[in-house]
C-alpha cells in the first residue's frame, strides 16, 4: 500500500512539474525517429538533432539511407560516436523498412526487435511515441530515479521494465519516463542530486 501511494504522489507531481515532457530527439517522418534513437546510444539527444539535420538534409528518404555508400554515411553520423556500427544498423534497418514493412513502423515488439540497432528501450519508445501503446523506456533516468524513488531495486533495464510495467497505470508509462528523464536532468542528477530542493522528496526513498 505505501508503493502504491507513493507511485500515486509522484506521477502527480511530476504531472505538475513537468506537463509537457515529451521525447527530446526530434523527427518529422516516424523512421526517423527509429533511426535517431538508433544515433542516440552514449550520446545526447542534443547532439542527434544536430547530426540528424544534415544526415535527412542529404538522405530525405529510407529508400535514399539504404543505398547510401557506408563511408558517407559514417561521416555524417561520426560526431555521434561508435559510427561504424551505427551506419551500418541505420542502413541496415532502412533496407529492411523498405523492403519487409512498406516504410512504416512495425506497431509490435517481435517485429521492431528484429530490426537492426534496435533494442527494447528504443522498441517501447516507438510503441508509444508513434503507436500510442503503452510503454516502459528503461533509459538511464528512468533506471536511476525509479530505483532513488524505492520503485525497484535493480539496474537491469529488462527487470526495471517490468517492474514499472506492473506498478504504473498503463495510460501513466510513457510519460513518467519522459518526465523522469527532464526531473534527472534538472534535479535528480546522477552525481550530486539536489535533494534539497526537490519537490518529490516527501515520497523518494533515496537516503543518498
Amino acid at each position: 500500500m505505501k508503493i502504491k501511494g507513493a507511485v500515486r504522489n509522484i506521477i502527480r507531481e511530476l504531472g505538475r512539474l513537468y506537463p509537457h515532457a515529451r521525447c527530446t530527439l526530434d523527427y518529422g517522418e516516424p523512421w526517423q525517429l527509429a533511426l535517431n534513437a538508433r544515433l542516440a546510444a552514449q550520446c545526447t539527444d542534443a547532439r542527434v538533432n544536430i547530426v540528424a539535420k544534415s544526415l535527412y538534409a542529404r538522405y530525405p528518404t529510407l529508400e535514399s539511407i539504404a543505398a547510401a555508400e557506408m563511408g558517407a554515411l559514417e561521416a555524417l553520423v561520426r560526431p555521434t560516436g561508435f559510427y561504424h556500427r551505427k551506419a551500418e544498423d541505420i542502413k541496415c534497418c532502412a533496407a529492411m523498412l523498405c523492403e519487409k514493412h512498406s516504410g512504416g513502423i512495425p506497431d509490435d515488439m517481435e517485429s521492431l526487435l528484429a530490426l537492426p540497432g534496435i533494442g527494447r528501450k528504443t522498441a517501447n519508445l516507438l510503441l508509444g511515441e508513434l503507436h500510442g501503446k503503452s510503454a516502459v523506456v528503461a533509459d538511464t533516468h528512468c533506471i536511476r530515479l525509479s530505483r532513488r524513488f524505492g520503485f525497484t531495486t535493480g539496474d537491469d533495464p529488462y527487470k526495471v521494465e517490468m517492474t514499472l510495467r506492473e506498478i504504473l497505470p498503463e495510460r501513466e508509462q510513457l510519460p513518467y519516463c519522459h518526465r523522469v528523464v527532464s526531473h534527472g536532468r534538472a534535479v535528480c542528477l546522477a552525481r550530486s542530486p539536489r535533494c534539497g530542493v526537490c519537490a518529490l522528496r516527501p515520497w523518494c526513498g533515496f537516503t543518498g
